[in-house]
Parts: C-alpha cells; structure tokens; sequence
C-alpha cells in the first residue's frame, strides 16, 4: 500500500506502476477538481443533500477498443441493464476515433487498451456533483489542481 494523491495515483497507472478499473480511473479525474482534503470534503458536506442517482455503465465495443457509456452520453442507451440480466452487447464497426468525431454530448471513459484510459465529459453533472478533468492516459496534459 502506498498513499498517492490523485494526480499521483493517475500518473502511477499511466506508467504501468499500478493498475485500477475505469470507474476508479473515473474518480481519480473527478478528485483532480480539489486542491486538498478539506476543499473535497466542504463540497461533499454542501452537495450531500442535493440526492444521487444511480448509474451503470454500458460497455460499447469498437473495431479498435470499447467505451463505457454513462448517463447523458448521446449513445446510452434510454432504458440501460440495472441488473444484468439482460445481457446488453452494444457494439459497432467504426473505430473509436470515428465515434468520437462524430459525437458531441459525451459522458465516456475510452478504452484503447488495459492501460490506456481516457474521459470526457461535456454534460452538466446532475445534483450538483463536479464533472471529473477530462484525461487521456496518452496525453500528459491535464490541469489538476492538487
């Protein structure tokens, strides 16, 4: 165990040191927004009563990698499997690349690989959450603020 700050833990993954699934990837990216504890935690205290919404994402595979859609993304689906027992597979022929050009309302991780990570989101967060930093695991520009 080692404690790193987001920015480290992200930089951590991106040379292969540690490894953690896209959600927690996702979280890092939203704990970018705070510059220390105390600022995370008076947001969470002030948000806390604004309510929550329940999300699972929807796994879209591509000709060269998969997307996880979230909520609000112009691709997820209106009635998505809470449950799993529906078993949805959504999946094309197009790169991710493609897709990406041609979207505009995202809320995704992309996945190129096990390693190699991006998100972008450009919806308003429902119940005053913050939005994660937009990153890519191969591009070393992000503005974190810790």
């Amino acid at each position: 165990f080692q404690w790193s700050s987001p920015p480290e833990a992200i930089e951590r993954f991106k040379s292969q040191e540690i490894w953690f699934p896209p959600p927690q990837f996702y979280e890092f990216c939203r704990l970018c927004n705070f510059s220390s504890l105390r600022e995370l935690q008076k947001f969470s205290s002030a948000r806390a009563l604004e309510g929550c919404e329940r999300w699972m994402p929807v796994m879209l595979s591509a000709a060269d990698g998969f997307i996880q859609l979230l909520p609000g993304d112009e691709l997820y689906p209106e009635d998505p499997d809470y449950t799993g027992e529906k078993k949805m597979i959504m999946s094309t022929d197009k790169k991710v690349e493609d897709l990406m050009k041609e979207g505009g309302i995202f809320h995704r991780i992309v996945i190129k690989n096990i390693n190699s990570l991006a998100v972008y989101v450009n919806i308003q967060a429902k119940y005053k959450h913050i939005n994660p930093l937009m990153m890519n695991c191969d591009n070393p520009d992000y503005n974190s603020r810790l």
